[in-house]
């Protein structure tokens, strides 16, 4: 009721007692004169319309505080008659804001609120939710927080995941750009290519080199830090792989000015699987537990495997021979104890009640090699979301 009678009196021009209702009449060539509104009511008018202005700048101040990218190029709007934002609403403005930001991710000015950097949640995943990749955790932290850390850099970041298919290559990924980026692998700035997905047609490859220089491109453009993830990277067309080669080399870095955008690179492969399998089953014969297994164990074999592999343009392009690629990261195969641990894992992220006897249950459906020993997951953990629903009653 209140606000329909301020509206009225905005709108209507009211006039002082003893004013007629209607206009007077006209004499010749004479118009009648509007009747000034009563000076309680034009007060009133003008400080409503001051309120107005200083809610659009209380506006304009809170958006600019959540969302800088969107005004750094306005001004927030002048109230009028001199009114200023006074102290008790600059306070309940920062709260708001701060209360905003506990449901959205914000950032100061000059960030990049899509970029996150969380190193420590990073180690934490790594250390909690990777199972039997000792080698893997240790090395691809070590280079993502080197390359993050270092005050400017001259090139991209590569590293090569390699190991058998549900080893957790496409999971670390997914850790990577979880904790890099506040929107994961949704972000603006990650984009995930798949190469029997986004690239099936080799006589259309012409069209997808296009495509593929397009999307970095602008990525690298939009984003001060990038990722790109090539998932069956060994089948990739050899004319893609050469695309590639500019944006891994090494650039002479900027004397001065704005820092250059970062990039990282993440190539995921099934090459140097059965290799990484047979130093392993060998080294575990002769004695030597898991945890003891090194990168001087594996290194030698595995670039040996992908530079001989006839079966893919990998390891004959140019990332490889001209050493672009930073790091080849081997993924152990999977033991029964490392399945288990995923069934657990599976339950707990559906928030689904388990015993000890379902956890051995589901592990021991999973088909295990060499036939003599047994030993490793020949799926490693995929498809064991799938196996948990023969479980559910």
């Amino acid at each position: 009721m209140l606000r329909g009678t301020l509206w009225l009196l905005l709108l209507m021009p009211l006039r002082p007692p003893g004013t007629q209702g209607h206009r007077g009449a006209k004499s010749p060539g004479q118009e009648a004169e509007e009747p000034a509104p009563w000076p309680g009511v034009q007060r009133l008018q003008e400080q409503l319309r001051t309120v107005g202005a200083l809610s659009r700048r209380y506006w304009t101040l809170f958006s600019c505080s959540v969302w800088p990218d969107h005004c750094e190029d306005q001004e927030p709007p002048a109230p009028p008659l001199g009114w200023s934002l006074p102290l008790w609403g600059r306070r309940s403005l920062d709260r708001l804001a701060e209360w905003f930001c506990r449901f959205q991710d914000c950032c100061t000015r000059g960030g990049d609120c899509r970029i996150s950097n969380n190193l420590t949640g990073l180690e934490s995943d790594l250390h909690v939710r990777l199972h039997g990749q000792h080698l893997a955790s240790k090395l691809v932290l070590r280079a993502v927080r080197g390359y993050l850390e270092t005050p400017r850099v001259d090139k991209a970041l590569a590293l090569a995941f390699h190991g058998w298919s549900g080893t957790g290559k496409n999971f670390v990924a997914r850790m990577l750009a979880e904790n890099l980026y506040r929107d994961g692998l949704r972000s603006d700035c990650v984009r995930m290519l798949i190469s029997t997905f986004h690239f099936p047609h080799p006589k259309y490859v012409d069209v997808y080199k296009e495509e593929l220089r397009w999307q970095m491109q602008e990525t690298r453009r939009r984003c001060q830090q990038s990722m790109f993830i090539f998932d069956e990277a060994e089948k990739l067309h050899p004319e893609l792989l050469e695309l590639l080669g500019p944006h891994l080399e090494a650039r002479v870095p900027e004397a001065q000015g704005a820092e250059p955008p970062r990039a990282i690179f993440l190539f995921l492969s099934n090459l140097g699987g059965s290799v990484i399998n047979e130093v392993v089953l060998g080294l575990l014969k002769a004695g030597w537990s898991r945890e003891e297994i090194t990168m001087q164990h594996l290194e030698t074999p595995l670039q040996a495997e992908i530079l001989e592999s006839a079966d893919s343009s990998f390891g004959s392009s140019r990332l490889v021979k001209e050493n672009l690629i930073d790091l080849f990261v081997p993924f152990l195969p999977l033991e029964y104890r490392h399945v288990r641990l995923c069934v657990r894992d599976a339950f707990l992220s559906q928030d689904l009640p388990y015993t000890e006897a379902a956890l051995d249950e589901i592990a021991k459906m999973m088909t295990y090699v060499p036939e003599e020993e047994r030993l490793f997951s020949s799926q490693g953990c995929k498809s064991i979301s799938q196996r948990i629903n023969l479980f559910l009653p």
